[in-house]
């Protein structure tokens, strides 16, 4: 990822200007901060998009995953929900930044209580946060420490969140550590939401899983497709500002 310049956008100076895809992207990002990572660009290639689909985006940090949707899918409109003013305002400025400001909305809120219509959204996606709210060490900056734990929202208050704005069989995409597969099976099936497609990242082919990508669609039948592994990084990679 090479850092550009961009006058046409605000930004602060705790901010850069990162390309991303071969410079079809241009994200601002903080330099030290919240960063967004290689799972929000798996998630937003791995998920299903029809034409003229609506999407929303639990907790989008600077909006990378809709912007890759807009970028390179037909999806119609995408609706960003932040709870951080910084990182709603970075999303914000992202699409201005990348022309996409009549297709894209930055709203402010809590994914607990979503400031949206009912059964507003074709899909739904999440990049959450990884780890129990008691487990391992908190990171001292706040961004990152929501990011990572379940400090503003568990996946019980994700999935709540999905099954509240998905119209019926509407599709719910996200990713999880491979460690609570187990775990999120049976959550899905609480709110009604039913897994159907499934991949799996691994580091190498001599490493256990790391995380796992998966869609879910709102009062399905069963029925379970798994897709190839995805190595590594896949076709992409992402590094930081020097």
């Amino acid at each position: 990822m090479n850092t550009s310049k961009s006058p046409e956008i605000p930004r602060h100076a705790h901010e850069c200007v990162d390309a991303f895809l071969d410079g079809r992207l241009r994200l601002i990002q903080s330099k030290n901060g919240y960063r967004f990572s290689i799972d929000a660009v798996f998630l937003s290639t791995f998920v299903s998009i029809r034409p003229g689909d609506r999407v929303v985006d639990l907790g989008t940090g600077c909006g990378v995953m809709p912007l890759i949707l807009l970028l390179q899918t037909s999806v119609d409109r995408v609706v960003c929900l932040a709870i951080l003013v910084e990182l709603a305002s970075q999303a914000a400025r992202n699409a201005l930044l990348n022309r996409m400001g009549s297709r894209m909305d930055v709203v402010i809120g809590d994914i607990l209580h979503p400031p949206l219509v009912e059964a507003c959204a074709d899909v739904v996606i999440c990049n959450p946060p990884y780890r129990k709210r008691l487990s391992g060490r908190i990171n001292p900056d706040p961004r990152r420490a929501i990011a990572r734990h379940e400090i503003l929202a568990s996946i019980d208050d994700i999935l709540s969140a999905a099954q509240r704005l998905l119209k019926k069989k509407g599709r719910f995409a996200f990713i999880s550590p491979a460690t609570r597969l187990a775990e999120v099976f049976g959550l899905l099936r609480r709110f009604d939401l039913e897994p159907k497609r499934l991949q799996i990242n691994y580091p190498d082919l001599n490493s256990g899983a790391k995380v796992v990508l998966m869609e879910a669609v709102l009062g399905a039948r069963p029925g379970l497709e798994v897709l190839p592994p995805l190595l590594g990084q896949g076709d992409f990679s992402i590094s930081t500002p020097p």
